[in-house]
């Protein structure tokens, strides 16, 4: 008799090496069979209960978390410390020691922007970023506001990068739902939820800096989480999350995004004014864009055919929609780079272009004008704790230098292939430690004459140098 059904569906049925064991017609009547198709249709019935269970667990926090976390990313770097007794028994009270230091940043512009706070990327040297992908990549700091605790900086690499959505912190609400992502204690991504517990808190940090109007939030935030973001439940940002109360549970706070987002524009904006003139000034409008609200006389929007009035639509085919999106576009740029413009003025649109300029009124004082002009650097002073770290790492005894922000292309600097980043120790027998000292320098009677000059530089652990002939190209840059 053949046997139809699968192995294991018969108590008792059992093979030896001679044959099968005999099975009666009376044993057949008290078994069921199961066939394969009624098999594959329970598992088909158990994937759908599990995907209708999924669906049901699927809350909007769930939904909100995962909106928003590809924007996130985890910022760590190296900085030194002052030790003392608390923290280093038997240390010397004016020692210092360097630590790894942690935090998160979000993603606002797919051209890689990020928004962290200050003391995130404080005298940090080499910033490391990983992405929620995983993927590590570095960034670079490209303005600073220490008096709010914010500060931006730059993703190396190709984008476009995932943008956080931006919601508004103008209509919050005490007790709605909110979450929190960040590198909590070095563990990336973590999300917690809370509510606003309170509105427009004065917190202060010490005898010369406090916190002004902030969100209070019961959302665990722990170190690593500053710089990250405090969502609404629709998963958009409403606020930068910045400090904790030492010593208490569930009581954190946040900078509110309206507020974040004003602050970094004027930042950005200060600091491409220090780079570059292009000769107006524009304010947000309700339809987007920004409209021209100040002309320059004889300036490159004024020569370019703008007008009060118009209204900016695209810069470099990059839709304008803010005061945030048109800085980011500006500083894009470099010096001596041209501007397409795109702009509506009575209902038509037109195109023009206009031309952006490096001058000593870009800059905030003479030196560092002369320092664009001459040199081809933009620079700023490198901090205390900065250069102890320097020296520390090199063991030298400098008493400063300074940190390149920029450099000009084609200029003396760019072709002896210095770059942004690197720390300017000195130039022939002279330091650099502030900028007077650069200015100074450049007005030396042998140096004005265009000798050749030679320039000492830090680059990661490398003592470089160079000669800097400012009449002719010199030669490159060797190890010192």
């Amino acid at each position: 008799m053949g046997v139809l059904l699968s192995m294991g569906l018969l108590a008792g049925f059992t093979a030896s090496g001679a044959g099968v064991d005999t099975v009666t017609a009376d044993d057949l009547q008290n078994v069921t069979a199961t066939s394969y198709r009624a098999a594959e249709t329970s598992v088909r019935e158990m994937r759908t209960n599990a995907r209708s269970s999924r669906s049901m667990r699927e809350t909007p926090t769930v939904t909100a978390i995962r909106r928003a976390s590809p924007s996130v990313v985890n910022l760590h770097g190296q900085k030194t410390i002052r030790n003392t007794a608390a923290n280093m028994a038997g240390a010397s009270p004016d020692s210092f020691r360097q630590v790894n230091g942690m935090g998160t940043g979000v993603v606002i512009d797919p051209r890689g922007y990020v928004i962290t706070n200050y003391h995130v990327v404080e005298d940090v040297n080499d910033l490391n970023v990983t992405l929620h992908s995983g993927e590590a990549t570095r960034a670079d700091l490209i303005a600073t506001d220490p008096q709010s605790d914010l500060a931006l900086v730059k993703l190396r690499g190709n984008g476009p990068f995932p943008t956080i959505p931006r919601g508004r912190s103008d209509d919050l609400m005490i007790g709605e739902t909110v979450i929190a992502i960040g590198n909590a204690f070095g563990y990336v991504h973590t999300s917690t939820e809370g509510i606003i517990s309170a509105l427009h808190r004065d917190v202060p940090v010490n005898e010369t800096q406090q916190y002004r109007d902030l969100i209070q939030t019961s959302a665990g935030i722990n170190p690593g989480n500053s710089g990250g973001p405090l969502l609404n439940i629709d998963g958009e940002m409403i606020g930068v999350n910045v400090a904790v109360r030492v010593g208490a549970q569930q009581i954190a706070f946040a900078i509110p995004i309206d507020q974040v987002l004003e602050t970094v524009t004027d930042m950005i904006d200060r600091h491409n004014s220090r780079r570059m003139v292009i000769g107006m000034q524009g304010a947000p409008t309700s339809r987007g864009g920004i409209q021209v609200t100040q002309l320059d006389d004889g300036g490159s929007a004024y020569q370019a055919g703008l007008q009060r009035g118009d209204r900016l639509v695209r810069l470099n085919e990059q839709s304008i929609e803010d005061p945030l999106n048109y800085a980011l576009s500006v500083l894009e740029l470099r010096p001596g780079d041209p501007l397409k413009v795109e702009f509506e003025r009575d209902g038509d649109f037109f195109q023009t272009e206009l031309a952006t300029a490096a001058s000593a009124q870009a800059f905030g004082d003479p030196a560092s004008a002369l320092a664009w002009q001459v040199i081809g650097v933009s620079v700023r002073p490198a901090g205390e704790s900065f250069v102890r770290r320097m020296n520390s790492r090199l063991r030298t005894n400098y008493r400063g230098g300074l940190i390149v922000t920029d450099v000009r292309p084609g200029s003396a600097a760019s072709e002896q292939g210095i770059a942004a980043g690197d720390v300017l120790l000195g130039i022939h027998v002279w330091q650099t430690a502030a900028v007077e000292d650069l200015a100074e320098i450049l007005e030396q009677p042998n140096i004005r004459r265009g000798s050749k000059a030679k320039f000492f530089l830090v680059r990661k652990d490398q003592t470089l140098y160079g000669h800097l002939q400012l009449a002719s190209q010199g030669s490159q840059l060797t190890r010192h």
